[in-house]
C-alpha cells in the first residue's frame, strides 16, 4: 500500500475569495497560483500571491499576501495639513510676570483728606477720606509690548496716633452717606487726646498684564502707593448752658 503524506495545505483569502478550495489550483483568481510537487511518497503544496500583470512577489511555502496594486506596507506619511505643520518649529508661550518685572511701572499716589477739614474733636469721629482709581499703563515687560493694570483693593490709613484703619474703599463723605457730622464711618477715627496728628494712607493695588490679546493675566502680590501730608488738629469741645448766644452776648461763657 502506498502512503501519501501531505506536507501542508494552505487556503488563502484575497478580498474575501478562497485562493483555492474545492476548485483546486485552477488559478480561478487573478491573484493566486499553486505549485504542486509529487514525489510518490509525499505531496508538497506551495502557495503564493502575485500581482496581476506584474512581477512575481511570491514566497514559496509561506502564506504571505502582498498588498493590492498601488498599496504599500510602509507607514503612510503624516498628514501635515495645509500649513505643513510637520516641520520643526518652536512654540513660544507667554512669560510669567512677577512684581519685580513691573518695577518701572508705578501707580499714581492717592489723594487724602478728611472732614471736618484739618481738625477733629476729642472723643468724636473724624472722617478720613482717600481716593484712588484703576490705572492702565502701556510699556514693555520682558521684551513684550504690554499694558499693565493697577486696581485698588485696600486702603490702609495711618491715623498718626499709632493706630491704623484698613478699608476696602477710600471712604465717603457724611453727606454722600446721608449721615450727620461726627458720626462713625468705615474710615473714621476717634482721637482720645488733643494734639496734631500726621495722617497718611497706603493704597494696595492688584496688578495684571495684558499681552495684547485682551486677556488680563494677574500678577501675584500687591503694589503699594502712599500719600501723606495731611494733618488733623484735634481739640476739645466744652458745652455750657447759657441763656443767650454769643451773638447776643459776645462776653458770655465759651464766646
Amino acid at each position: 500500500m502506498r502512503t501519501v503524506a501531505i506536507a501542508f495545505a494552505l487556503v488563502l483569502t484575497v478580498g474575501g475569495t478562497h485562493a483555492f478550495g474545492n476548485t483546486g489550483c485552477s488559478g480561478s483568481t487573478a491573484w493566486t497560483y499553486c505549485e504542486v510537487e509529487n514525489s510518490d511518497s509525499s505531496i508538497d503544496i506551495g502557495a503564493g500571491v502575485s500581482e496581476q500583470g506584474g512581477a512575481d512577489h511570491s514566497h514559496q511555502g509561506g502564506g504571505h499576501v502582498a498588498p493590492p496594486h498601488g498599496e504599500s506596507n510602509a507607514t503612510p506619511p503624516e498628514d501635515c495639513g495645509p500649513l505643513n505643520r510637520c516641520g520643526t518649529y518652536t512654540v513660544v508661550g507667554l512669560p510669567d510676570v512677577t512684581l519685580a518685572d513691573l518695577a518701572s511701572f508705578r501707580p499714581a499716589a492717592p489723594t487724602l483728606g478728611g472732614e471736618p477739614a484739618g481738625f477733629g474733636i476729642v472723643g468724636m469721629p473724624t472722617n478720613l477720606l482717600a481716593t484712588a482709581s484703576e490705572q492702565r499703563i502701556p510699556g514693555t515687560v520682558l521684551g513684550w509690548e504690554v499694558t499693565v493694570r493697577f486696581a485698588p483693593v485696600a486702603f490702609v490709613f495711618d491715623n498718626g496716633d499709632g493706630s491704623t484703619t484698613r478699608s476696602a474703599t477710600g471712604g465717603e463723605s457724611w453727606e454722600s452717606l446721608g449721615q450727620g457730622q461726627f458720626t462713625p464711618t468705615s474710615t473714621s477715627h476717634v482721637y482720645r487726646e488733643r494734639g496734631t496728628y500726621p495722617v497718611s494712607v497706603t493704597v494696595e493695588y492688584a496688578a495684571s498684564v495684558d499681552f495684547g490679546n485682551g486677556s488680563w493675566r494677574p500678577v501675584p502680590g500687591v503694589v503699594r502707593a502712599q500719600a501723606g501730608g495731611y494733618e488733623v488738629r484735634v481739640v476739645e469741645a466744652r458745652t455750657a448752658l447759657v441763656d443767650r448766644t454769643c451773638a447776643e452776648d459776645p462776653r458770655g461763657p465759651g464766646c
